[in-house]
């Protein structure tokens, strides 16, 4: 399994919980903890220098989020990418963005369109490098830069909590040819768009940008079949 830098040894109770639960979060939504792949709390506590308590109150949370699955008996796995929480993390992000996107129009200073179009110089930096973890980042930064904007920039963290699913589709996604240009370019129109107060321009790419994730769905199931799921069923691995 993936293993990480140990994190403050100082810390304890909810701050060692939360802690370790930030980094398991992260290790399966970049996918460095695959679906379906077992996990040890043992292994984990070892690999981040912290007793086994908070990570078996880190492993309970991503239960409860959908990440992680228990099964008694077995173990403790990654969970599958649950097909309906992908298309439920599109329908709200869909929503929350063109909302964000809305209110943001009018409200894009200078200094705000230079960080527009430095990030996406930056995207563009990160595919000449081939750097996908580079860019993911960047993307994250550019639809955040939106919601802060639209003057709800705390309505990112709804999403970031509610996509996770979503976001593993992603990330399979990117290595793919021409993904990342096709991306960018979206980026680029509804940047325009924005800045220009060209709200029907940019909202009608932003839709089709956050419904790319449908698109690709299929193909990337047919590809990668054991790490999906299509609904909930019994417990198992």
């Amino acid at each position: 399994m993936a293993t990480s830098q140990p994190i403050n040894r100082g810390l304890r109770g909810d701050l060692a919980r939360n802690q370790v639960y930030e980094v398991l979060r992260e290790q399966i939504v970049s996918l460095r903890l695959l679906p379906g792949e077992r996990v040890s709390d043992a292994a984990i506590a070892t690999s981040l220098g912290v007793s086994r308590t908070p990570v078996r109150e880190a492993v309970l949370q991503l239960e409860d989020e959908g990440l992680l699955r228990v099964v008694p008996q077995l173990g403790t796995f990654v969970a599958r990418i649950s097909v309906a929480a992908v298309h439920d993390a599109q329908f709200v992000r869909e929503a929350l963005e063109t909302a964000a996107l809305a209110r943001a129009m009018g409200n894009v200073t200078e200094h705000d369109a230079d960080r527009l179009t430095a990030n996406i110089a930056e995207q563009r930096r990160a595919e000449a490098a081939g750097d996908n973890e580079r860019f993911y980042r960047l993307d994250q930064e550019f639809h955040r830069l939106i919601m802060e904007l639209s003057g709800h920039p705390r309505a990112w963290r709804i999403t970031q909590r509610i996509r996770a699913d979503m976001d593993r589709v992603r990330r399979l996604s990117l290595p793919e040819p021409a993904v990342l240009s096709h991306l960018i370019d979206q980026h680029e129109v509804i940047a325009v768009g924005l800045i220009d107060g060209d709200r029907e321009k940019s909202e009608a790419m932003l839709r089709d940008h956050v419904r790319l994730v449908a698109v690709t769905l299929p193909r990337l199931m047919a590809r990668y079949p054991d790490y999906f799921e299509e609904s909930s069923g019994p417990d198992a691995p």
